[in-house]
């Protein structure tokens, strides 16, 4: 089993910082999600991201950056256009990722082999705590994706990381635990790389609030995007499949079913009414508090064995579009 240390005590997170620059792996909470961190610039390392995840080894994954931010950002980026910077001024430390130009030579594993690559300042203050220490190990940025089997339901407690690596040894996977994570959901990512900012994935960092910090529009995502964690199609999937569906399509299918209905996990913001022994679970009435959450809930309806997951359409604002983009992804 993984060894879990509670991420308030100095000494784990000291024993944490040593690991990844020894090339170790470690789970660290961020205000997202928990993420399966690694030295970025230690390629042998990242690859053990990669094994342990099951994920293709050109699909980039994320680098985290201390909370002074910029010395991250020259290591990595060959440059850095004003719109990006503003954005950083901004939500860094925070939600929000930025694709920027790879400096030649650098990180070029942890980029899945592209000319481009993700920085994110997070603003979790254990992630920020690691950070710090593993800069003084000689760690300049650490690549973390999610925390989870590749294409799985992101982690957002200690628990759900050492549920999803409980085969890997104590010395293979050190886990800090420093609780739920607040936002529950993965970054905003903003591409950078074209010369306007592109949104590759929703968070809950809305495209209203990226316009207004960087004074430009935001595109949408198109053929020309650079890969991207958290983009594909199928991704953070139950066992169970996921449908979605708007209130009354839901309880026209409960009432239809009926009994016959408990092998199915329902999570909606509207009251439905159920025959007894089908799981219903409330979906809070506001985006964020249900971002938070959600991941969670996921799991719990998943492990209670259910075949099915229905889940109520969120609502078309904007608010809603970081936690309606995982859902889809989810009943892709």
């Amino acid at each position: 089993m993984p060894l879990l240390l509670p991420a308030d005590d100095p000494a784990a997170i000291d024993t944490a910082a040593r690991r990844l620059a020894a090339g170790s792996l470690v789970g660290m909470p961020t205000e997202t999600v928990y993420g399966l961190a690694a030295d970025a610039d230690n390629a042998t390392a990242v690859h053990r991201i990669f094994e342990a995840k099951g994920r293709p080894s050109d699909h980039p994954l994320i680098v985290h950056l201390a909370a002074d931010g910029r010395t991250g950002v020259d290591h990595y980026a060959r440059a850095v256009p004003p719109f990006a910077t503003a954005l950083m001024r901004a939500f860094w430390p925070g939600p929000l990722t930025l694709i920027l130009p790879r400096r030649e030579g650098v990180a070029a594993v942890a980029a899945g082999g592209q000319d481009s690559i993700g920085l994110r300042c997070p603003s979790h203050p254990v992630a920020q705590a690691l950070l710090s220490v593993a800069a003084s190990h000689g760690v300049t940025g650490i690549a973390a994706p999610s925390a989870n089997r590749f294409g799985r339901v992101s982690p957002t407690t200690a628990a759900h990381v050492a549920e999803e690596f409980a085969a890997l040894a104590d010395e293979d996977l050190l886990i800090l635990d420093g609780g739920a994570c607040p936002v529950g959901i993965e970054s905003t990512i903003v591409d950078a790389t074209r010369g306007q900012p592109v949104l590759l994935r929703p968070g809950m960092i809305t495209v209203a609030q990226l316009e207004a910090a960087c004074g430009q529009p935001v595109r949408a995502r198109d053929e020309a995007a650079p890969r991207a964690s958290g983009t594909l199609e199928s991704h953070y999937a139950p066992r169970a499949k996921v449908r979605l569906m708007d209130a009354p399509a839901l309880q026209a299918a409960l009432d239809v079913l009926g009994a016959d209905a408990r092998h199915i996990g329902v999570y909606a913001r509207s009251p439905l009414k159920a025959a007894r022994g089908v799981a219903l679970r409330r979906m809070p009435d506001d985006a964020a508090r249900s971002a938070q959450e959600l991941f969670a809930v996921l799991r719990e309806i998943d492990a209670s064995g259910v075949r099915l997951i229905w889940v109520e359409t969120p609502p078309a604002d904007p608010a809603w579009d970081g936690v309606r983009d995982r859902l889809q992804r989810a009943a892709a």
